[in-house]
């Protein structure tokens, strides 16, 4: 390090953005646009050979030039961005990264939660992911663990939670004994995590056999699969469902006896009508079928998350109240009154 110099942006611009890019690129990755800070080493001529990045919870794009591998510089790039991580109070760090990196991860204290062939999701903390598997248990009533039951499950942003995520979760319970609605624990979402899930909790109001979840980063929306360390970004986005569908294929659904996924129809987005068709495809092979409802619809038009993120952006609260729950409705009238009336 002593012939470097580093450099940090929040995140960068203009020509560092642009030289950082050009660097990934090299290096066969994708400059995520989502980012908040990055740091590069630089060296005498003031050229890359070395970034990593941050985004929340998550560490990405971290890479070393060629030339410079072997002398330590990834674990000095790491140690930087945890820091950073914990200055922002983020004690829980995630990195979604190639199998090859997994080593230099692991000696900086970073323990696998599932890898595929392409992708290996690592966290910062030995027990957990076996700590989110006892805690989803924990929160699933003993009835709904017996053998004899149709037990379902629903994964979803609900930023915020409508009419068509109640429509979903009532189409599914017609199906089953029980559903298991998870919560996206994204920090990204027009709404925080906190919030998104006191709107589940009032929209399912009255819906018992309804058992509601937190992800706690172990479930990832297909809008933000990590896709960064891919030339190809639907082959990253292919690769990430894969993991995605592993986690709960293999370790969360045999825990709960889920036998069922549920998602609703996706007129308008490619890349989560793309995450419903690998479903399709690939959790049969567990036993788990993959069953498609169709959208509710409000004058001829699906309803979605993002027209009442619009209508609120457009102070349209009539518009508001025919498409969420009546206790959402008010919640959304407390927490953004200046945009809700």
């Amino acid at each position: 390090m002593s012939n470097l110099n580093v450099m940090t942006g929040h995140p960068f611009r203009g020509e560092n953005l642009r030289n950082l890019k050009i660097f990934l690129k090299r290096m066969g990755i994708i400059y995520d646009d989502n980012i908040e800070y990055s740091i590069c080493l630089l060296d005498g001529n003031c050229r890359i050979v070395g970034s990593g990045s941050v985004e929340t919870d998550v560490i990405k794009c971290v890479a070393i030039d060629r030339g410079y591998q072997g002398r330590g510089l990834m674990s000095v790039m790491i140690s930087e961005l945890i820091q950073y991580q914990f200055e922002k109070g983020r004690t829980h760090i995630f990195v979604y990264t190639k199998p090859e990196n997994q080593p230099v991860f692991a000696d900086m204290g970073f323990y696998m939660v599932h890898r595929t062939k392409e992708v290996v999701l690592l966290e910062n903390r030995r027990d957990g992911f076996s700590g989110f598997l006892k805690k989803i248990r924990n929160e699933t009533p003993p009835d709904a663990l017996r053998k004899d039951r149709k037990i379902g499950a629903i994964v979803a942003n609900c930023n915020p939670f409508t009419l068509g995520h109640r429509y979903l979760l009532e189409e599914s319970l017609k199906q089953c004994d029980y559903v298991h609605l998870f919560i996206l624990s994204d920090s990204r979402g027009y709404f925080s995590v906190k919030e998104r899930f006191e709107m589940a909790q009032m929209g399912t109001e009255g819906l018992d056999n309804i058992i509601l979840h937190q992800t706690q980063g172990y479930m990832i929306s297909a809008a933000t699969f990590p896709t960064y360390f891919f030339k190809n970004r639907v082959q990253g986005e292919q690769e990430s469902g894969r993991l995605d569908i592993d986690i709960f294929a293999l370790r969360i659904a045999p825990q709960l006896r889920i036998t069922r996924r549920f998602v609703g129809t996706e007129p308008y987005c490619r890349v989560t009508g793309a995450y419903h068709e690998e479903m399709k495809q690939l959790l049969p092979a567990y036993g788990i079928s993959v069953r498609e409802i169709e959208r509710k619809t409000k004058d001829g038009m699906p309803i979605s998350a993002s027209k009442v993120r619009q209508c609120i952006a457009d102070k349209e609260g009539e518009e508001i109240m025919k498409i969420v729950p009546e206790e959402v409705y008010q919640y959304l009238r407390r927490i953004r009154v200046d945009k809700c009336l």
